[in-house]
């Protein structure tokens, strides 16, 4: 084994090699997401989007984005790299290999005499009578002398001529990535060396096992804690409204762990009385409502007042501390919102169908919290003033007198735009600069189509107890072009997607569910060319054809589609009148409903099986029959034929025997 110091310099090229290895390719996936990201060009333009700053990329955001733990920490270990680097160059460079002709200055094959002289002038040098150096002394007995003596001498020269060392052929060397101080240690190096790979390869992977095991024990998959989900799904009903929800929203577990100060007294009693018109509370038993409102946990009380508060636009009062709190509260409003959802949908009967009305519920709150829009405006009809609120300049004044001028939010969209803009410049007193920023947003909202099928793969019709494949082709339109976009909403202080749900239901009965998002085309195009191909496969179709189909969808997928595809089983004869609900978490008023009949036969399938093989065994049993048959008649045949044969014989023999007498 090699000395200490040898062996040593090969510790910070392992640690180097360490930190190379997720960091590099790291780095290059953190800075092609900085230079890929085109949020210019697909979020609103108008002026309440630009006044909110979510998509300003100031001086302060963008110090504020690099300044984050994870770009830090990146930073951090590349300048331990370069430190790495440097260190390891400078080591590589003193332990480099004995070259005397370079020590001397000389070519190799130098002659005696050039050799001498060049030993000469470096002494005069660096020699001890000539320089009192420690490093000139030093440099010249090391290397020096020693150049000078391994080419002087004969059999050195031609050990380093042959061998490249002036002591011969030299063995491999071993080393240990290991700190100097560990090796350098005498008598203790074994113990060190066994705490070291006990502490470096055991325990630090068992810690941080445990403390990443620890920290998603709690969570689900959707970052949603554990205690939350099961909150949502014991408190869920299937005849829970929007303001009902909100209800069960607020039970969070990452709600209940807000910050409740003493000095928020006096402001949550504020909050209250600015939003208490919008809470669920019955005028009749408004004392009652009151008192087992405010006995809820106050971390619950404050985190439904300040979503109250999103609802109403009202935040910009709230003091520095709410502010943070009010963020925080909307920051988990997405995620929780979406497993509220799926705690909806999930099945829950013995058919395996969720809850429609709760899931419908659920969306109208996301909505209405992503708009910045009271639950009370979509009182009066189906959605009532609720659509118009999230257009830019508008309030619940200006919102009521264009309902009075139209009768719903499509027909609305549905005007020329020169109709539009008379009517908001005349009836809702717009200027040509907030009728511009309308057009805007108008061209934002999207416009869907829904065309969905039941069948089963393979046969004609829907028996009960079949697999039924769910088809769905949801197309998005908006009048700017756009397919993925970020929707319209100023008052939401955080960057959202929209997504749309896709339900089919029966009366409150949920059949089928699934989210859809127009973001990511490349993963539409692969999820619809997978499920094309394995419905093709499974029908056996020709290789032409399923090409055929597949370059259909991702045509499709391209302008604007996407495929929803699934299995359900189907229910007992009947006929049913379904419903497909594709609902957006974003944008109000722009959800599609498509009816669907489907009719289910009576189960006859697996008769005509047992059927088909029953006729099968009964023919391989005449066949058997025929077969048989045969063979006896065969046998038959012969016995007569041997009797025929015994009584010739016997006739003969008695003829013979008359003529003997």
């Amino acid at each position: 084994m090699s000395e200490p110091e040898e062996t040593g310099a090969l510790f910070p090229i392992f640690i180097l090699t360490i930190i190379a290895i997720p960091l590099v390719p790291y780095t290059f996936v953190k800075l092609s997401r900085a230079f890929s990201k085109k949020q210019k060009s697909i979020h609103c333009q108008c002026l309440d989007c630009d006044r909110s700053g979510k998509y300003k990329r100031s001086i302060l955001k963008r110090i504020s984005n690099f300044t984050s733990c994870s770009n830090l920490t990146v930073v951090l270990l590349w300048f331990v790299m370069i430190f790495l680097i440097f260190y390891t160059k400078n080591i590589s460079r003193e332990s480099q290999l004995f070259e005397p002709f370079g020590i001397l200055g000389l070519e190799p094959g130098a002659t005696d005499s050039e050799i001498k002289k060049a030993y000469r002038r470096l002494s005069i040098q660096y020699h001890p009578d000539k320089n009192p150096d420690p490093e000139a002394n030093k440099y010249f007995v090391e290397s020096i002398a020693k150049a000078y003596q391994a080419l002087t001498d004969p059999l050195s020269r031609e050990n380093f001529e042959k061998y490249g060392h002036p002591d011969g052929r030299q063995g491999y060397k071993l080393g240990i990535a290991l700190p100097q101080f560990i090796l350098g240690m005498d008598g203790d190096s074994g113990g060190v060396l066994l705490l070291c790979t006990v502490g470096f390869c055991i325990l630090l992977p068992l810690v941080i096992a445990s403390i990443y095991l620890w920290r998603s024990s709690k969570y689900t998959g959707s970052y949603v804690k554990l205690q939350t989900r099961q909150a949502y799904f014991e408190l869920m009903k299937s005849s829970l409204t929007s303001r009902k929800v909100m209800e069960v929203f607020i039970k969070a577990a990452e709600y209940a762990e807000i910050p409740v100060r003493k000095t928020d007294d006096e402001s949550m009693k504020k909050l209250y009385t600015s939003v208490k018109s919008e809470l669920n509370l019955d005028p009749k038993k408004m004392k009652q409502d009151e008192a087992k409102f405010w006995k809820q946990e106050p971390a619950l009380i404050k985190a439904e007042l300040l979503i109250q508060k999103q609802l109403t636009r009202d935040s910009t009062a709230l003091s520095l501390t709410l502010q943070q709190d009010f963020r925080r509260v909307l920051e988990f409003a997405p995620r929780l919102l979406e497993d509220l959802m799926k705690m909806a949908v999930i099945p829950r009967d013995e058919q395996g169908r969720g809850w429609l009305s709760p899931a419908l519920g659920v969306m109208e709150l996301s909505q209405c919290i992503v708009q910045a829009v009271p639950l009370s405006a979509r009182k009066s009809s189906p959605e009532g003033t609720a659509p118009f609120l999230q257009l830019p300049h508008f309030n619940d004044s200006i919102a009521q007198k264009i309902v009075s001028e139209v009768k719903s939010f499509q027909e609305f969209q549905e005007l020329s735009s020169e109709e539009r803009s008379k009517m908001l410049r005349e009836a809702a007193s717009l200027s040509e600069t907030d009728v511009l920023d309308v057009e805007k947003v108008l061209e934002m909202i999207p416009s869907l189509k829904v065309e969905v099928a039941c069948k089963t793969e393979g046969e004609e019709g829907i028996q009960e107890g079949d697999v039924t494949t769910v088809q769905a082709w949801i197309t998005l339109k908006r009048p700017n072009g756009l397919i993925g976009a970020i929707p319209h909403s100023p008052y939401f202080p955080f960057h959202k997607e929209e997504s749309f749900w896709i339900l089919l239901a029966d009366s409150n009965s949920v059949w089928f569910f699934q989210k859809v998002s127009f973001m990511d085309e490349a993963g539409a195009i692969t999820a619809a060319s997978n499920a094309i191909s394995e419905t093709m496969e499974s029908l056996g179709a020709s290789v032409e054809a399923k090409n055929d189909a597949v370059r259909e969808a991702v045509e499709k997928v391209k302008s604007g589609s996407r495929l929803v595809m699934g299995r359900i089983l189907a229910p007992e004869e009947g006929s049913y009148n379904l419903t497909c609900f594709c609902v957006s978490d974003t944008w109000i008023g722009c959800d599609q409903r498509t009816a669907l009949k489907v009719e289910i036969l009576k189960r006859t399938r697996d008769l005509e099986e047992v059927a088909e093989e029953g006729m099968d065994e009964e023919e391989d049993e005449v066949e058997e029959e025929d077969y048989e048959s045969e063979y006896s008649e065969d046998e038959e045949d012969k016995k007569r034929g041997s009797k025929k044969k015994v009584s010739k014989k016997e006739s003969s023999s008695e003829e013979s025997g008359s003529d003997d007498e």
